[in-house]
């Protein structure tokens, strides 16, 4: 009996091994084994396709189009940043490392010197300030105790990964404010997502023409960076938050970067 040919060579000259399961890339059409498969193992020389929607069964899906994802969505989510279709696991920039995620950089950085321009003139002095940090510190250790009995989260997530706040609501909320804890490792992305619902706010941010839910300081004021993980927002080394502390969550205009008033929202901090 012949025997049978089954697998092919890998088409790496340093490689040439033959896999029984060979893959065949996308963009070049090369046959390559599991360890080149991807472009960037076998150096590909071609461009890749970027990936269309596609009619199956008469509906429309939409696959993700992060590097070896194959999730799909019936709707579009589109980033708003570089304008590519992505999966619901990958919609933030920092899940799918937006390709102009740096672009943002340079504005945030100026507004958050201004923000502590304004800070600075208001406190006085530095000592005044310092004291400031230390009293909010020490009134969310207290208010931590509380927040612990009634806050609202997912429930699986390890007590030593979890930052509780009070969040106020926006103006219009039926609520002015709820207790919740959040993962210490998520991006304030995932934060407002989360947050908005459990407090059943309606979340826009995927539409450009919408006015953004957006988490904000509780002292500045300023909307913060939907990037940022909480981790380093509680180590920030001049205007952290703290777990036990408040913030704001509220609806803005696309080009508004920070709150008018925070005391609109918060009466005793």
């Amino acid at each position: 009996m012949a025997e049978l040919d089954i697998g092919k060579h890998c088409q790496v000259d340093s490689c040439n091994l033959k896999d029984f399961l060979p893959f065949v890339c996308d963009s070049c059409c090369g046959v390559f084994c599991l360890e080149h498969r991807n472009r960037e193992a076998h150096s590909c020389p071609e461009e890749l396709v970027k990936k269309e929607p596609r009619a199956t069964g008469g509906s429309t899906s939409y696959p993700c189009s992060f590097d070896d994802c194959k999730g799909k969505e019936l709707l579009p989510v589109i980033c708003p940043q570089c304008e590519k279709h992505f999966c619901l696991a990958h919609r933030h920039q920092d899940d799918h490392k937006c390709e102009k995620l740096e672009v943002q950089k340079p504005r945030m950085a100026a507004t958050k010197e201004l923000v502590q321009k304004i800070v600075e003139s208001k406190d006085g002095s530095k000592s005044k300030g310092r004291r400031g940090a230390k009293n909010s510190a020490t009134a969310a250790k207290v208010a931590l105790m509380k927040l612990k009995l009634h806050a609202a989260g997912d429930k699986g997530l390890p007590q030593t990964e979890r930052t509780y706040f009070q969040v106020y609501l926006p103006k219009d909320s039926k609520c002015s404010s709820q207790p919740m804890f959040f993962c210490s490792k998520w991006s304030v992305g995932k934060v407002v997502d989360y947050a908005a619902s459990l407090a059943s706010l309606k979340n826009n941010n995927n539409v450009l023409t919408a006015k953004k839910l957006r988490l904000c300081h509780p002292q500045t004021g300023e909307a913060l960076r939907m990037d940022d993980t909480l981790l380093s927002l509680l180590a920030h080394p001049e205007t952290p938050l703290y777990n036990g502390g408040n913030v704001i969550l509220e609806y803005l205009d696309n080009e508004s970067l920070c709150l008018t008033d925070v005391s609109d929202y918060i009466r005793q901090t």
